[in-house]
């Protein structure tokens, strides 16, 4: 029989065969298909300062990230799929543009974390988007109250400590141990604000007194006209609340006002990096450190500290450790929800202490339920111009429980809703 001669009966058979081959296939083909969407990648968009004051502590923070996302993908991903950064610059002060780029990221990118930022009012602004949005969010490096506070939402994470955290761990000393008269040199956004409302509450506390206040915009290069004031204020201790490159400016200038001969100087946190940047005659003051690398004897803090290296050639920061554990943080959530779901990521991470490979701190280190503030460690000490290290530009004086001092979640006024 020709095939033009093919009966009905052929004909219908013929393609029964073809059907059930056409089946065959897929069924056949179904597992690569599965195969091709688990690799697609898990994505954490990264909303933070490449540019302007903060550049260097946004960078520090991207290593960190970094590295925790070598470490996940080596260890088989988030739930089973790669870990992919997108990041974005959200410059180091301009909120504007720190929600445009959450808004690209959330409704181009398709991101399923948001991460940022270095800069508390830009924190504050992308956690109004993250919530609008929906979307699970993780603040590395923004340090304000309200992010974790009146303005706590269920979505949102803050790694490191709150400004009161900050002051709480060395303003009664300061006031114990120099005397009662504090000038404040304070930067004029969230970040500044919440030191100064956190100092001012010390002093109320513990009978002191602010002599006077200069708010002054981020980014100011020169200060001499601020620390002519402060100079005459007579204070027993100057207050320098700046971060970042103004830290590092006014510090130097305040070394060659020669002010560090005739009052005390201290602040809140400093970081490695500004130590690393002035010179040994200006690595001075009182401070508190919100993470350290020269921990001996806590568990993984040597491993982290020589991956760091080998990658960028310096030790890690607290900068690094920020994000680098908010990059695990994030992975932790959804493995331990076994969802990318925002909610159900979210209570996974309500009340959970990170694993010791992560928190690398001698206290436990927990996500505070029904607020997400992270509560660890604290480091009070003094700069050093040298230390056991070439990076050893802090000794440590006090290793402080932040539970010890942290307000209640009531205190921190955390009103925390979550969806039904």
């Amino acid at each position: 029989m020709t095939k033009d001669q093919a009966t009905p009966a052929t004909v219908t058979r013929r393609k029964a065969l073809q059907a059930a081959a056409a089946i065959t296939t897929t069924s056949l083909a179904f597992p690569a298909i599965v195969k091709a969407q688990g690799d697609q990648p898990v994505k954490l968009g990264v909303d933070n300062p490449l540019t302007g004051t903060y550049a260097i502590t946004g960078r520090n923070e991207l290593h960190g990230m970094e590295l925790a996302v070598q470490e996940i993908n080596a260890k088989g991903g988030i739930l089973g799929r790669p870990a992919k950064l997108i990041v974005e610059d959200s410059t180091s002060g301009d909120a504007g543009v720190a929600v445009q780029k959450a808004r690209k990221l959330i409704d181009r990118d398709k991101v399923d974390f948001l991460v940022g930022n270095v800069n508390s009012g830009l924190t504050m602004a992308m956690s109004a988007v993250a919530y609008e949005k929906n979307v699970f969010m993780i603040d590395p490096g923004g340090h304000a109250d309200p992010i974790t506070g009146k303005n706590c939402h269920w979505n949102v994470f803050q790694v490191d400590p709150s400004t009161t955290l900050l002051v709480n761990a060395i303003a009664p000393s300061l006031i114990n141990r120099f005397g009662k008269k504090f000038y404040c040199l304070v930067p004029d956004y969230a970040f500044g604000h919440g030191l100064l409302d956190a100092y001012n509450a010390n002093f109320k506390k513990y009978g002191a007194t602010n002599v006077g206040t200069d708010l002054i915009p981020l980014g100011t290069t020169e200060y001499s006209s601020y620390l002519i004031k402060a100079q005459a204020a007579k204070p027993d201790v100057i207050v320098i609340l700046q971060n970042g490159e103004d830290q590092t400016n006014v510090l130097k200038q305040t070394v060659q006002f020669g002010l560090d001969k005739k009052f005390h100087i201290a602040g809140a946190n400093i970081e490695l990096e500004t130590l690393e940047a002035l010179p040994e005659n200006a690595r001075i003051g009182n401070w508190v450190i919100e993470w350290y690398w020269n921990q001996p004897g806590v568990p993984h803090v040597k491993e982290f500290t020589e991956a760091i290296k080998k990658k960028t050639g310096r030790v890690p920061t607290a900068r690094t450790w920020f994000g680098h554990t908010a990059i695990h943080a994030c992975a932790l959530a959804a493995n331990n929800a076994k969802s990318l779901d925002p909610l159900k990521m979210a209570r996974a991470l309500d009340g959970f202490t990170l694993p010791p490979e992560v928190a690398m701190q001698p206290h436990p280190a927990t996500f505070r339920a029904n607020q997400h503030l992270l509560i660890g460690t604290l480091w009070a000490g003094h700069a050093q111009s040298s230390g056991s290290a070439p990076d050893d530009l802090f000794h440590i004086d006090q290793v402080i429980d932040s539970k010890t001092i942290a307000p209640t979640v009531e205190e921190a006024d955390c009103k925390m809703t979550w969806p039904s």
